[in-house]
């Protein structure tokens, strides 16, 4: 018997009638909440894990593990633009299927091949939760916030400095591929959620490893002075030569994360500067030939182009739009740069929206053409969902704060475990366990191979 996911895969392709693709005005609200309607229901006919005898807050395959949490955290905004509560049970179930008796996103069926990334994107639905007031857990669940708690304390003491200098480690376990491997997203996360959390509670505990973070990352060779964002170093050769690939999701971590600081900081020049610097330094992905010399439609560009994207880079986009919104209203500055390219990158998804079936509302890949590409999947959904929604950013209210509107309560000591052997940093915020070093990555048996293999290398002449 076919799979759920099988079966979903059969039905699309089993047509190849183009539709009219999906209608979006955007100078109607209404007409966006439609549009974001149709594509969240798209998406979410992929997730069979409320499903009987299925497993909770788990895609089937091919999807790995991380992406079912970055699938709530965009459903969390879905709710946020639309108000429409339809989904919000079934995303409070996943998230919290995914947490372990420790009260952290390390359950037992992922620990072995869990990495600092996937672990992240659980974390940031746990934090967009807390800043967005989406319905907290029942009471003897953990808060949202105490989620995104644990993760970072978890994170924090994995931090290395006996190698390179400082940095995580893509992997975790010593056994997974990529262990040798402190790449951006790894790093970006980790300086985006410290960022988030130092913004929400006003404590600089967070904002202090957000700026080692940061600092780390501008030592290296992982920044050009351009401030394209590279994908990794190998610690092999001490982590001087990066792999030049540039993704979406890494520049956009870092902007989300400057974005807090600048806002934490009531405007600090040197977070300023950092945003401003990071929004120029998406321009690669907004290539101008793509709208007659505008440069406004985002293009996943070390793999769109040729075709190559895995499962997971489709969705890359998602988060970039997600976090070039949310840095419009921490920082407004940046409103004149990214509106325009959210606006003509949503209609752009918009047209892609128009594989049949599904009325002809299944969405592609390539937002340059308006006809449908034959791609579809979670990540086409949900980066055609998220910008699409995202320009509703300005009809919603910012993130709140503990003390501006915030209740998810918060636990400092989440995710310290009870068997501590190893003495507090002191940028932590609580002892370090030793315990809570376990899993490693987006299934990582892809690391350099695949990268160096099926993906175009981008780099940057000084």
């Amino acid at each position: 018997m076919l799979s759920h996911h099988l079966r979903l895969l059969a039905v699309l392709l089993g047509s190849t009638q183009l539709v009219e693709s999906i209608a979006l005005n955007l100078e109607s609200t209404q007409s966006i909440k439609n549009a974001a309607s149709t594509i969240a229901h798209g998406m979410m006919a992929y997730y069979n894990g409320n499903e009987t005898g299925q497993t909770i807050g788990i895609l089937p395959p091919p999807y790995y593990w991380w992406e079912a949490g970055a699938m709530f955290d965009q459903m969390i905004h879905y709710w946020y633009y639309t108000g429409d509560k339809t989904y919000n049970d079934v995303v409070t179930q996943g998230l919290l299927a995914q947490i372990s008796p420790d009260k952290d996103f390390m359950p037992s069926n992922q620990t072995l091949t869990e990495g600092n990334d996937d672990q992240a994107f659980w974390a940031f639905a746990a934090m967009s939760a807390a800043e967005l007031k989406f319905p907290e857990p029942p009471p003897k669940q953990p808060s949202w916030l105490a989620l995104a708690q644990a993760v970072f304390n978890e994170q924090a003491s994995r931090w290395e400095t006996s190698r390179c200098g400082g940095g995580l480690r893509w992997q975790i376990f010593s056994w997974n591929k990529g262990y040798e491997y402190k790449n951006s997203i790894s790093n970006g996360c980790f300086f985006q959620l410290a960022a988030r959390l130092a913004r929400y509670t006003g404590n600089q505990t967070y904002a202090d490893w957000a700026i080692k973070t940061w600092d780390w990352m501008e030592s290296g060779p992982l920044v050009t002075p351009q401030f394209n964002i590279f994908d990794g170093v190998d610690m092999s050769d001490n982590c001087t030569k990066p792999i030049p690939l540039q993704w979406t999701y890494n520049v956009g971590t870092f902007l989300m994360g400057a974005a807090n600081l600048y806002n934490y900081t009531d405007g600090k020049p040197r977070w300023r500067k950092l945003t401003e610097d990071l929004l120029n330094g998406t321009k690669v992905f907004f290539p101008p030939q793509l709208d007659n010399g505008k440069g406004n439609i985002m293009q996943e560009v070390a793999c769109e182009p040729q075709q190559s994207c895995n499962y997971d880079q489709p969705s890359f986009k998602a988060y970039l739009s997600r976090w070039m919104a949310a840095t419009t209203q921490l920082a407004p500055f940046s409103q004149a740069f990214i509106m325009p390219k959210l606006r003509d990158s949503a209609e752009g998804a918009a047209k892609q929206c128009s594989g049949a079936p599904n009325g002809g509302t299944t969405c592609g890949r390539t937002w340059n053409t308006a006809t449908w590409d034959g791609k579809l999947g979670v990540g086409e959904q949900m980066s055609a969902l998220s910008v699409i929604q995202a320009n509703l950013i300005a009809k919603v209210a910012p993130p709140v704060t503990a003390d501006r509107g915030g209740a998810s309560k918060s636990n400092p000591e989440a995710g310290t475990g009870a068997s501590s052997q190893t003495p507090p940093d002191p940028l932590l915020t609580r002892p370090v366990t030793m315990g809570d070093k376990a899993g490693a990555g987006i299934l990582t048996a892809i690391v350099l191979g695949s990268l160096l293999g099926s993906t175009w290398w981008i780099s940057f002449g000084s």
